[in-house]
């Protein structure tokens, strides 16, 4: 069972179309956007069935030999190796690899030929099925995700479909996550995931096994298990830039301390590129100004992802 600290919110209420339903479930959101910033969410609407094939698509793809794993790279997506991300205050580079696949879309379309940044046609791995099982997820995910925004959107006292229009043309990603075994985990020597805050908007994260631990406000670190059924949600920073840290953006970390291979997917939903992040109006007042200056979506991206992928040393000469 989960911990208490991290509680389940229903979200049959939210997609039921009445106002009064969904407003109930808003104030649950209000109340643990505004504390922990982490949340389960169930009866999501989405088929079990989805993540299962997700699931043996992920694997799949890993168990690859690391050459053709290094092939799975383009438009800055795709295979990351073991070590290749580094969190501030980390002791040691991440002990994970990653695939990750963004919206597809092709060389005609105008923000790909505009050479967007993080924009454009993923990188399929010639696995038969996969793409198959992996784009109805994302479909669903990106589903999801919207219906959570409008929840937020109420519950910062904003209409439903608040966000809706920063959402068309969102750059969002599909991270798929290995995390070897690692019995003897030592957070303060080597850690799967390091210690950080998402960068986005929401994060909708699917695990296999636990492992994923949030440092609670008191400072100790408490765990996030697998609840069938559920999906774990988190907010990330340009969520807490938006609210004028009314909303909590909350470190977490992955230790694997099993025997066993773990799995996850998060599904990082992210506004569109040229999204203007700014103080919302109902976050700020005569007595509480805001806090940051305006930024894109893109630029803050951007700077969050030079901070923990390090210039290698052959390239600091170059620059």
């Amino acid at each position: 069972m989960p911990s208490n600290d991290i509680p389940v919110i229903d979200l049959s209420l939210l997609r039921s179309g009445s106002s009064d339903d969904r407003h109930q479930v808003a104030r649950q959101l209000h109340d643990v956007c505004s504390t922990i910033g982490f949340f389960y969410v169930a009866n999501h609407g989405i088929a079990p069935a989805l993540e299962e094939r997700l699931f043996a698509a992920s694997q799949r793809f890993f168990a690859e030999p690391l050459a053709i794993k290094k092939k799975a790279y383009r438009s800055g997506r795709g295979y990351e190796a073991m070590g290749t991300q580094t969190f501030d205050g980390a002791p040691s580079p991440d002990r994970k690899e990653s695939m990750t696949v963004g919206v597809e879309l092709g060389p005609d379309h105008p923000l790909v030929r505009a050479y967007t940044p993080r924009h454009g046609p993923n990188y399929w791995p010639q696995l038969p099925g996969w793409r198959d099982a992996v784009e109805p997820y994302f479909a669903a995910m990106d589903g999801l995700a919207r219906l959570l925004m409008s929840g937020i959107a109420l519950s910062l006292d904003l209409p439903w479909g608040f966000f809706d229009a920063c959402l068309e043309d969102h750059m969002s990603t599909l991270r798929l996550l290995h995390y070897p075994p690692h019995p003897d985990a030592d957070a303060a020597r080597e850690v799967g995931c390091g210690a950080h805050t998402d960068w986005g908007a929401i994060t909708v994260l699917a695990q296999d096994a636990s492992g994923l631990e949030i440092r609670h406000a008191a400072g100790h670190w408490i765990p996030a298990p697998v609840l069938p059924g559920t999906y774990i949600v988190n907010l990330g920073d340009m969520l807490a830039r938006w609210t004028n840290d009314l909303y909590a953006s909350t470190p977490h970390r992955v230790l694997n301390r099993s025997s066993n291979d773990r799995y996850s997917a998060a599904f990082f939903f992210d506004p569109a590129f040229h999204t203007r992040v700014e103080c919302l109006p109902t976050c700020q007042s005569a007595e509480r100004p805001p806090l940051y200056p305006p930024i894109t979506s893109g630029e803050h991206l951007a700077e969050m992802h030079r901070r923990t992928h390090p210039v290698p040393k052959t390239m600091e000469a170059l620059t």
